[in-house]
């Protein structure tokens, strides 16, 4: 999943929303279990509160009354967090007895402080006890008529309920914890298993491209299934486009050949004759020669260039011009060497590679003293770029200044007319591997001459 892709992006998606439905569910489940331990803590009160009421209400005339019933110890040690309270709120000056295990102070009234009571008459809120203790407190007022009216109090520490709830939520936090992990596991797979058509036809295009395929073969979902069709028309499409532009680059040259030959043909007559404008028709029609034959090779290359689907290996292609060339040199002494190495493959045709090579090796043996050496080195792609291969080429001829290197590469240029040749030859082959998206360097060479490199895209 790397930064930007589809899959990085499904996954954070759904992770974000995952995380957010955990933790509502977290709160709302821990939120739920707060209130049912609340009800069960309140109910336990609530027994302890009737049982007192029941008492003040059987309590003699003009006492205070005091639970006799209640059974549980908490209640007489102090500080023991359960506390229960009856005060007399009609008289004068209100009159308070307390448990034994509340020997100081008082709980607060609930109904002094405006809490509201539900519809059976209690009161349920939170309130600080002796010595900062947190309470759940729940209280009733009782109207005895002439015997007088009462608040009855019981709390209890909160410490139970916050006990309870803490440990039901590290439960809960565990389980969730383990249901997410769970869940993006489950993501990564549903987003590997779903985005998997996608690899698969990214891979089948990769074929086409690097030339062993000449189109997606395969199932695909039917999601996926219109843009292969789309992508298979177009490849066809381009195809068709360079066979076209083939056949017309074809036509040209054999439309324009027959007419230039005739003018060449008519000014050498003509020459003979005697003619002036002979040398200069001439001069001419050879000019437009080698503009016919550049625009014509430039248009052949762009052709073959278009076309992704070939794929040719450089060994063999370098081994043969090597000892081809070693052969037509040989009377001049010049010895041609070659070491490629294994397995290096041009994206791109076998007569555009033997173009390149034999323009820039012949110029090599043409200017060597002694020896030219051909060496191919691979050159692999970072940071998700291509491939790409080298050719070196050597000689221990004079060699080129940096002004000449600059020179050579013009078309028609020649350096030296004593050379046979066009002056084409080298700026075909800049033009040819700009072309492939390649680069053409010059520098001197560590044996004397001058050095060629040539960068190609591999396969």
């Amino acid at each position: 999943m790397r930064a930007g892709s589809l899959a990085l992006r499904l996954f954070i998606s759904a992770t974000v929303v995952s995380a957010l439905v955990l933790l509502v569910t977290g709160f709302a489940l821990s939120s739920i279990y707060r209130d049912a331990v609340e009800r069960s803590f309140d109910q336990r009160l609530d027994v302890y509160l009737k049982t007192i009421v029941a008492d003040v209400a059987n309590a003699p005339a003009g006492t205070m009354p005091e639970p006799t019933t209640l059974g549980d110890p908490l209640f007489n040690f102090p500080i023991s967090g359960w506390y229960w309270q009856i005060a007399r709120i009609d008289g004068p000056a209100t009159q308070v007895k307390t448990s034994r295990s509340l020997p100081e102070g008082k709980l607060p009234m609930l109904f002094k402080s405006g809490s509201k009571a539900d519809l059976t008459g209690m009161r349920y809120s939170y309130a600080k006890g002796p010595e900062e203790q947190n309470l759940r407190l729940v209280e009733r007022t009782v109207d005895l008529g002439e015997d007088g009216r009462y608040a009855v109090s019981v709390a209890a520490d909160a410490g139970e309920i916050e006990d309870e709830v803490a440990g039901f939520d590290r439960a809960l936090a565990a389980t969730l914890a383990v249901l997410g992990l769970a869940f993006l596991l489950t993501l990564v797979f549903q987003v590997l298993f779903g985005l998997r058509p996608l690899r698969r036809m990214r891979v089948a295009l990769h074929e086409v491209r690097v030339g062993r395929a000449d189109r997606i073969a395969g199932d695909f979902p039917v999601e996926i299934a219109p843009l292969v069709a789309e992508v298979n028309g177009l490849i066809e499409a381009n195809r068709e486009i360079v066979e076209r532009a083939r056949t017309h680059v074809g036509n040209l040259a054999h439309a324009l050949k027959t007419p230039i030959s005739v003018l060449q043909n008519e000014a050498a007559r003509a020459a003979v004759a005697g003619d002036p404008l002979a040398a200069k028709v001439a001069e001419q029609a050879e000019m437009m020669k080698g503009q016919v034959a550049h625009h014509l090779e430039r248009a052949r290359m762009a052709a073959r260039a278009s076309v992704v689907s070939t794929v040719e290996d450089v060994g063999p292609v370098v081994e043969k011009l090597a000892g081809t060339l070693a052969k037509v040199y040989r009377s001049k002494g010049v010895a041609v060497e070659a070491e490629v190495a294994p397995r290096v493959r041009f994206r791109g045709e076998r007569q555009d590679l033997e173009e390149i090579l034999g323009n820039l090796v012949d110029n090599g043996c043409k200017w060597a003293r002694s020896l030219v050496e051909i060496a191919v080195v691979p050159v692999p792609g970072v940071a998700g770029r291509r491939d790409f291969f080298e050719i070196v080429i050597d000689d221990d001829g004079p060699g080129l200044t940096a002004e000449q290197q600059a020179e050579a590469l013009k078309r028609g240029k020649r350096l030296d007319e004593t050379k046979p040749g066009s002056g084409l030859g080298l700026s075909i082959v800049s033009e040819l591997v700009s072309l492939y998206g390649g680069r053409l360097d010059f520098a001197r060479s560590p044996i004397g001459g001058l050095r060629c490199t040539v960068r190609l895209p591999a396969a």
